[in-house]
C-alpha cells in the first residue's frame, strides 16, 4: 500500500510539489469527541481548499494520496500492536489449554483478505468513471475511505485489548 501511494505521488503532475498538505485537520478531528469516521478525508479536503488549483484532478489525487499515507501509517502501527497483544493472549489461551482459534492467525488472515477486497472495491469504483479523468480521484478517495475505516476498526480492537 505504501508503495502504491508513493508511486502515485511520484507520478502525479507538477502540482504535486505545490500542495499544502498537513494531517492536522484529521488528527484534530480524531482527538475531539464525535464519530471518528467523519474525520476520514478532513486533511485531504483542506489540502484541496488551500492549494491553488486544488480541485484539479491531479491535485485532488495528490491531496487524497497524502492522507492515505497518514492512515496507512496508523493502520500499520495498530496492526503491529494488535499482533503483539494477540500473541500474548494466544500464549495465555495455550497455557490454559483453551481450544479457541488463534487471534494472531485470524487477525493476519483477516488483514490479508481485506487488502485485495479494498483493491477490488476501489478498482470497481474507478471503473464507474469509464476512463474519464475522475477515475483517479475517485479511486484515491475509495482507498482513503476504506483504509481509514479499517484503521479505526483495528484501533478500536486495540483499545478493547487494553493496549
Amino acid at each position: 500500500m505504501r508503495v502504491l501511494a508513493l508511486l502515485c505521488l511520484a507520478t502525479t503532475p507538477a502540482v504535486a510539489q505545490d500542495i499544502t498538505f498537513s494531517q492536522v485537520a484529521t488528527a484534530t478531528c480524531l482527538a475531539a469527541d464525535g464519530p471518528r469516521e467523519t474525520c476520514i478525508g478532513r486533511s485531504a479536503e483542506l489540502c484541496m481548499e488551500e492549494t491553488p488549483g486544488g480541485w484539479s484532478t491531479a491535485a485532488m489525487s495528490t491531496c487524497t494520496w497524502a492522507e492515505v499515507a497518514y492512515w496507512d501509517d496508523r493502520l500499520n502501527a495498530a496492526y503491529v500492536a494488535l499482533l503483539a497483544a494477540h500473541e500474548a493472549r494466544d500464549a495465555d489461551n495455550a497455557r490454559l489449554d483453551f481450544t479457541v482459534p488463534s487471534l494472531t492467525d485470524t487477525l493476519r488472515d483477516m488483514q490479508r483478505s481485506w487488502i485485495p477486497h479494498r483493491d477490488a472495491t476501489c478498482a470497481y469504483e474507478r471503473a464507474w468513471w469509464g476512463g474519464g479523468t475522475g477515475q483517479g480521484p475517485a479511486g484515491a478517495a475509495c482507498v482513503l475511505q476504506m483504509t481509514g475505516e479499517q484503521t479505526l476498526e483495528l484501533e478500536a480492537r486495540l483499545a478493547e485489548s487494553g493496549r
